[in-house]
């Protein structure tokens, strides 16, 4: 059983308005073989699409490369955003080294309530994936039914927007529910009309462009 323990500390600061909140990096992030093109920080992976859908939004140039200046491109980028990072997932044990999220067990969490206690600035969790098992608002509706509270539907369409009040600071956060980053994401990219409808009119359109038209709107 292999223990795939998240590598990177929640990135966060004061004046943090909105929060990536995803699970684990691929496991080579936690062993440290990374492979030529990945960049040793959140969502770093060569073959995501986080930061490349975010270098078509606002034209950042990215490299995409291991090195000390790529990891110093993101930080700039998020912090000149008023974004933070903060995973929910701790660690988790998988009988298979892969990236799925089905495939985690012994799942331990991070108490993301508590850095919202801290952090009083953000206003907007922007999950990296849905409610499906074992993905980010998966687990933090987890966190929030531990607390007797809940998401409440603020729209039900893709990407799904919910809010909640926070049972201590008692604050009102919203949280989107992007698609995921991930080419595993793609089939149910595919199926969704607010895809089929661009593609049918341009069949040259793609699911990193569906993914860029969604994240411009909340980043």
């Amino acid at each position: 059983m292999f223990l795939h323990t998240h590598p990177y500390e929640p990135f966060l600061f004061e004046g943090v308005k909105k929060l990536i909140v995803g699970t684990l990096p691929p496991p080579r992030f936690a062993t440290g073989d990374l492979k030529v093109g990945d960049v040793d920080f959140c969502y770093g992976s060569k073959n995501g699409q986080l930061w490349p859908i975010l270098d078509r939004i606002f034209n950042l140039e990215l490299h995409f490369e291991t090195t000390d200046a790529a990891i110093h491109q993101r930080k700039s980028f998020l912090k000149s955003r008023d974004i933070g990072i903060c995973d929910i997932v701790a660690s988790a044990e998988r009988s298979k080294v892969d990236a799925s999220d089905l495939g985690m067990e012994n799942i331990i969490l991070r108490n993301v309530l508590l850095y919202l206690e801290k952090y009083e600035s953000v206003e907007t969790l922007l999950f990296t994936g849905g409610n499906s098992k074992n993905g980010p608002e998966y687990f933090f509706r987890k966190l929030l039914k531990e607390k007797g509270t809940s998401l409440k539907v603020i729209s039900d369409e893709v990407p799904r927007i919910h809010q909640f009040q926070h049972p201590k600071t008692l604050k009102i956060i919203k949280t989107v529910s992007l698609t995921a980053p991930s080419g595993a994401a793609n089939r149910a990219v595919g199926s969704l009309h607010s895809y089929k409808k661009p593609k049918d009119e341009n069949p040259e359109f793609n699911t990193i462009d569906f993914r860029v038209l969604q994240y411009r709107e909340f980043f």
